[in-house]
């Protein structure tokens, strides 16, 4: 990666993530050795301006960051990292850095729409969904309509913790089937946008 340090004077902002929630948590500052340190280590590690020294971010409290993606911007001179915080990231205790709750919302489902994406593209083995990928689209259907049916016998006779997991694999299986056919769940959420009426 071209990163462009000197703009700087020998550091460029990192910008730092969380790979599934897409919340901003933090932003820091590396220079050449910190960015070699986080892409050897995995973890996350900074430049400290005040104390003048390398710090990987979760060597004191156990919280530390660890890399799934590191993107670089347009310019060469600020780093995007995606990672998955192990605890809270702020020193204050807090989720982020600004004080904001780092939960997983609606935003997994693109997440979970990537892994599958790359589930379809690898066909890793051993993997159920890539058995599912394998077993053609009408199998994949069938599966859409089997938790189709699980989910409405647990909403009409069953309980509300059955209903959630049903309706978590009816999710997962329609995901799938979209995935086979060239489709993301976005498109779902763009076609419901216009539909809607204030």
């Amino acid at each position: 990666m071209d990163i462009d340090f000197e703009k700087m004077g020998g550091l460029v902002p990192a910008i730092i993530q969380d790979n599934v929630t897409r919340k901003v948590l933090m932003l820091g500052f590396m220079n050449k050795e910190a960015y070699q340190k986080t892409v050897e280590t995995g973890k996350v590690t900074f430049w400290s301006r005040t104390r003048n020294c390398l710090w990987t971010k979760g060597e004191t409290s156990g919280n530390f960051l660890n890399v799934k993606e590191i993107l670089l911007d347009c310019d060469k001179d600020t780093l995007l990292i995606k990672a998955r915080p192990e605890g809270p990231v702020c020193h204050t205790g807090a989720d982020t850095c600004w004080n904001e709750q780092n939960s997983v919302d609606l935003n997994f489902l693109s997440y979970l729409q990537d892994f599958i994406d790359r589930r379809y593209k690898e066909m890793p083995d051993g993997s159920y969904t890539t058995s599912l990928f394998k077993s053609g689209v009408n199998r994949m259907a069938q599966k859409v309509g089997e938790e189709a049916v699980e989910t409405v016998i647990e909403a009409t006779n069953g309980t509300d913790d059955r209903l959630i997991y049903e309706a978590s694999d009816l999710i997962y299986h329609l995901i799938v089937l979209l995935t086979s056919k060239g489709h993301r769940i976005e498109e779902l959420a763009a076609e419901l946008v216009k539909r809607h009426k204030e």
